[in-house]
Protein backbone atom coordinates (compact mmCIF):
# COMPACT_ATOMS: atom_id res chain seq x y z
CA UNK A 1 0.00 0.00 0.00
CA UNK A 2 3.14 2.21 1.15
CA UNK A 3 4.69 1.50 -2.21
CA UNK A 4 1.46 2.28 -4.58
CA UNK A 5 0.50 5.59 -2.71
CA UNK A 6 -2.57 4.61 -1.35
CA UNK A 7 -3.45 4.51 2.76
CA UNK A 8 -6.67 2.37 3.88
CA UNK A 9 -9.52 4.96 3.43
CA UNK A 10 -8.09 5.22 -0.40
CA UNK A 11 -7.74 1.65 -0.75
CA UNK A 12 -10.96 1.05 0.62
CA UNK A 13 -12.41 3.47 -1.73
CA UNK A 14 -11.05 1.53 -4.39
CA UNK A 15 -11.84 -2.07 -3.73
CA UNK A 16 -15.45 -0.83 -2.83
CA UNK A 17 -15.23 -1.87 0.59
CA UNK A 18 -15.59 -0.18 3.71
CA UNK A 19 -12.04 0.99 5.37
CA UNK A 20 -13.18 -1.36 8.51
CA UNK A 21 -12.75 -4.44 6.01
CA UNK A 22 -9.21 -3.09 5.11
CA UNK A 23 -8.26 -2.98 8.33
CA UNK A 24 -9.25 -6.48 9.32
CA UNK A 25 -7.04 -7.38 6.29
CA UNK A 26 -4.03 -5.68 7.28
CA UNK A 27 -4.21 -6.92 11.24
CA UNK A 28 -4.50 -10.88 9.84
CA UNK A 29 -7.88 -11.01 11.41
CA UNK A 30 -9.51 -11.90 7.61
CA UNK A 31 -8.48 -13.07 4.68
CA UNK A 32 -10.74 -11.25 1.82
CA UNK A 33 -13.50 -13.56 -0.38
CA UNK A 34 -11.80 -14.25 -3.75
CA UNK A 35 -13.24 -11.60 -5.70
CA UNK A 36 -12.00 -9.06 -2.78
CA UNK A 37 -8.65 -10.35 -3.55
CA UNK A 38 -8.59 -10.34 -6.94
CA UNK A 39 -9.50 -6.72 -7.05
CA UNK A 40 -6.90 -6.02 -4.34
CA UNK A 41 -4.42 -7.46 -6.08
CA UNK A 42 -4.72 -5.87 -9.21
CA UNK A 43 -4.71 -2.46 -7.48
CA UNK A 44 -1.61 -2.52 -5.42
CA UNK A 45 -0.10 -4.94 -8.46
CA UNK A 46 0.61 -7.75 -6.20
CA UNK A 47 0.80 -11.29 -6.70
CA UNK A 48 -2.66 -12.32 -4.67
CA UNK A 49 0.05 -15.76 -3.56
CA UNK A 50 1.90 -12.44 -2.07
CA UNK A 51 -0.55 -10.97 -0.36
CA UNK A 52 -2.56 -13.95 1.30
CA UNK A 53 -0.02 -16.61 1.06
CA UNK A 54 -2.40 -18.40 2.91
CA UNK A 55 -5.09 -18.38 0.67
CA UNK A 56 -2.92 -20.55 -1.91
CA UNK A 57 -1.64 -23.86 -1.92
CA UNK A 58 1.88 -24.73 -1.32
CA UNK A 59 2.83 -25.13 -5.25
CA UNK A 60 1.19 -21.83 -6.15
CA UNK A 61 3.21 -20.05 -3.06
CA UNK A 62 6.67 -21.48 -4.72
CA UNK A 63 6.15 -20.13 -7.90
CA UNK A 64 5.18 -16.77 -6.28
CA UNK A 65 8.76 -15.90 -5.50
CA UNK A 66 9.51 -15.56 -9.01
CA UNK A 67 8.08 -11.84 -9.88
CA UNK A 68 9.87 -11.29 -13.32
CA UNK A 69 13.26 -12.44 -15.03
CA UNK A 70 15.02 -11.38 -18.13
CA UNK A 71 17.22 -12.70 -20.98
CA UNK A 72 19.64 -10.42 -19.81
CA UNK A 73 20.96 -8.28 -16.71
CA UNK A 74 20.89 -5.51 -19.04
CA UNK A 75 17.38 -5.61 -19.95
CA UNK A 76 16.42 -5.51 -15.94
CA UNK A 77 15.01 -1.47 -15.93
CA UNK A 78 17.16 1.02 -14.92
CA UNK A 79 15.19 2.06 -12.10
CA UNK A 80 14.48 -1.15 -9.70
CA UNK A 81 17.76 -1.20 -8.45
CA UNK A 82 17.98 2.66 -7.16
CA UNK A 83 13.89 1.74 -5.99
CA UNK A 84 14.50 -1.86 -4.38
CA UNK A 85 17.33 0.22 -2.28
CA UNK A 86 15.34 3.24 -1.64
CA UNK A 87 12.52 0.93 -0.11
CA UNK A 88 14.96 -0.90 1.94
CA UNK A 89 14.66 -0.79 5.70
CA UNK A 90 16.54 -4.03 6.88
CA UNK A 91 19.14 -5.95 4.98
CA UNK A 92 21.23 -4.41 1.76
CA UNK A 93 23.23 -7.06 0.61
CA UNK A 94 25.53 -7.43 -2.52
CA UNK A 95 28.08 -10.71 -3.52
CA UNK A 96 29.75 -9.82 -6.63
CA UNK A 97 33.23 -10.01 -8.48
CA UNK A 98 32.74 -6.22 -8.96
CA UNK A 99 29.26 -5.02 -9.53
CA UNK A 100 30.62 -1.69 -11.12
CA UNK A 101 27.60 -1.09 -13.52
CA UNK A 102 25.72 0.00 -10.13
CA UNK A 103 27.87 2.66 -9.38
CA UNK A 104 28.78 3.65 -12.85
CA UNK A 105 25.14 3.72 -14.44
CA UNK A 106 23.27 4.98 -11.10
CA UNK A 107 24.52 8.28 -9.69
CA UNK A 108 22.19 8.09 -7.29
CA UNK A 109 23.02 4.44 -5.94
CA UNK A 110 26.53 5.65 -3.49
CA UNK A 111 24.29 8.44 -1.88
CA UNK A 112 21.32 6.16 -1.40
CA UNK A 113 23.45 3.10 -0.06
CA UNK A 114 25.13 5.62 2.26
CA UNK A 115 21.77 7.07 3.67
CA UNK A 116 20.13 3.47 4.04
CA UNK A 117 23.07 2.48 6.44
CA UNK A 118 23.05 5.91 8.09
CA UNK A 119 19.02 5.30 8.90
CA UNK A 120 19.88 1.70 10.38
CA UNK A 121 20.05 -0.32 7.47
CA UNK A 122 22.35 -3.60 8.00
CA UNK A 123 24.20 -3.25 5.08
CA UNK A 124 27.37 -5.89 3.89
CA UNK A 125 29.06 -6.06 0.42
CA UNK A 126 31.06 -9.04 -0.82
CA UNK A 127 33.76 -7.77 -3.37
CA UNK A 128 35.99 -9.90 -5.29
CA UNK A 129 39.67 -9.93 -3.49
CA UNK A 130 41.86 -8.69 -6.27
CA UNK A 131 44.39 -10.97 -4.89
CA UNK A 132 42.13 -13.90 -5.22
CA UNK A 133 42.71 -17.07 -7.78
CA UNK A 134 39.02 -16.94 -8.55
CA UNK A 135 39.28 -13.17 -9.64
CA UNK A 136 42.11 -14.70 -12.19
CA UNK A 137 40.33 -17.54 -12.86
CA UNK A 138 37.91 -15.76 -14.31
CA UNK A 139 39.54 -12.91 -16.03
CA UNK A 140 41.03 -15.87 -17.90
CA UNK A 141 37.65 -17.63 -18.33
CA UNK A 142 36.23 -13.86 -20.48
CA UNK A 143 39.46 -13.65 -22.14
CA UNK A 144 39.53 -9.20 -21.07
CA UNK A 145 43.09 -9.15 -20.48
CA UNK A 146 43.12 -8.23 -16.75
CA UNK A 147 39.69 -6.60 -16.93
CA UNK A 148 38.02 -8.22 -14.12
CA UNK A 149 40.81 -6.78 -11.73
CA UNK A 150 40.46 -3.55 -12.92
CA UNK A 151 36.75 -3.56 -12.49
CA UNK A 152 37.49 -4.86 -8.85
CA UNK A 153 39.67 -1.94 -7.89
CA UNK A 154 37.30 0.59 -9.86
CA UNK A 155 34.39 -0.42 -7.49
CA UNK A 156 36.55 -0.22 -4.44
CA UNK A 157 37.35 3.03 -5.38
CA UNK A 158 34.19 3.66 -4.59
CA UNK A 159 33.27 1.98 -1.48
CA UNK A 160 36.19 2.18 0.49
CA UNK A 161 35.13 5.83 1.66
CA UNK A 162 32.14 4.16 2.78
CA UNK A 163 33.95 1.68 5.14
CA UNK A 164 32.61 2.17 9.01
CA UNK A 165 29.25 2.89 7.89
CA UNK A 166 28.98 -0.20 5.73
CA UNK A 167 30.41 -3.46 6.02
CA UNK A 168 32.62 -4.94 3.01
CA UNK A 169 34.36 -7.93 2.57
CA UNK A 170 36.82 -9.10 0.10
CA UNK A 171 35.87 -12.94 -1.50
CA UNK A 172 37.72 -15.66 -3.17
CA UNK A 173 34.90 -17.93 -4.05
CA UNK A 174 33.77 -19.26 -7.60
CA UNK A 175 30.56 -17.37 -8.37
CA UNK A 176 27.50 -18.92 -9.79
CA UNK A 177 25.61 -16.03 -9.53
CA UNK A 178 25.67 -12.60 -8.28
CA UNK A 179 23.09 -11.90 -5.60
CA UNK A 180 21.70 -8.41 -4.42
CA UNK A 181 19.67 -8.60 -1.83
CA UNK A 182 16.87 -5.58 -0.59
CA UNK A 183 14.91 -6.65 2.57
CA UNK A 184 12.90 -9.52 0.77
CA UNK A 185 13.73 -8.57 -2.68
CA UNK A 186 16.30 -10.35 -4.45
CA UNK A 187 18.00 -10.16 -7.69
CA UNK A 188 19.85 -12.75 -9.24
CA UNK A 189 22.10 -12.55 -12.15
CA UNK A 190 23.36 -16.12 -12.99
CA UNK A 191 26.61 -16.43 -14.28
CA UNK A 192 27.64 -18.48 -17.80
CA UNK A 193 31.43 -19.89 -19.11
CA UNK A 194 32.27 -17.26 -20.84
CA UNK A 195 30.16 -14.79 -21.24
CA UNK A 196 29.83 -10.89 -19.34
CA UNK A 197 27.24 -11.09 -16.61
CA UNK A 198 26.00 -7.66 -18.06
CA UNK A 199 24.96 -10.48 -20.65
CA UNK A 200 23.55 -13.54 -18.92
CA UNK A 201 20.11 -14.24 -17.34
CA UNK A 202 18.99 -12.34 -14.21
CA UNK A 203 15.83 -12.79 -12.20
CA UNK A 204 13.95 -10.64 -9.49
CA UNK A 205 12.56 -12.94 -6.60
CA UNK A 206 10.47 -12.18 -3.46
CA UNK A 207 10.45 -13.97 0.05
CA UNK A 208 6.91 -15.86 0.39
CA UNK A 209 7.49 -18.97 2.15
CA UNK A 210 11.35 -18.93 1.08
CA UNK A 211 11.93 -21.82 -1.55
CA UNK A 212 13.72 -19.81 -3.90
CA UNK A 213 14.70 -16.90 -1.57
CA UNK A 214 16.52 -19.00 1.17
CA UNK A 215 18.70 -20.47 -1.20
CA UNK A 216 20.78 -17.73 -2.66
CA UNK A 217 20.32 -16.38 0.98
CA UNK A 218 22.51 -19.22 2.37
CA UNK A 219 24.78 -19.18 -0.25
CA UNK A 220 25.46 -15.05 0.60
CA UNK A 221 26.13 -15.95 4.49
CA UNK A 222 28.26 -19.09 3.21
CA UNK A 223 30.73 -16.65 1.49
CA UNK A 224 30.40 -13.84 4.27
CA UNK A 225 31.90 -15.78 6.51
CA UNK A 226 34.69 -17.28 4.64
CA UNK A 227 35.30 -13.46 3.48
CA UNK A 228 38.04 -11.26 5.21
CA UNK A 229 37.37 -7.72 5.85
CA UNK A 230 38.62 -4.83 3.72
CA UNK A 231 41.21 -3.81 5.93
CA UNK A 232 42.46 -6.80 6.56
CA UNK A 233 41.16 -7.38 10.06
CA UNK A 234 38.05 -8.78 11.83
CA UNK A 235 34.91 -7.62 10.31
Amino acid sequence: MLRRGLDTESLAESAEVSVKSVERWIRGDVVPYPRSRYRVSAILQEDESYLWPGSVDKASLTGAELISSWPRRNDVPQHLWTELLRQSERNVDYLAYAGLFLAEEHPDWIPLLRARAESGVRVRLLIGDPQSRQLASRDTEKQIGGGVAGRVAAVLAYYKPLAGTVAIRLHDTPLYNSIYRFDDDMIINSHVYGILAAYTPTMHIRRVDGAYFNTYLESFERVWASARSLDGGEA
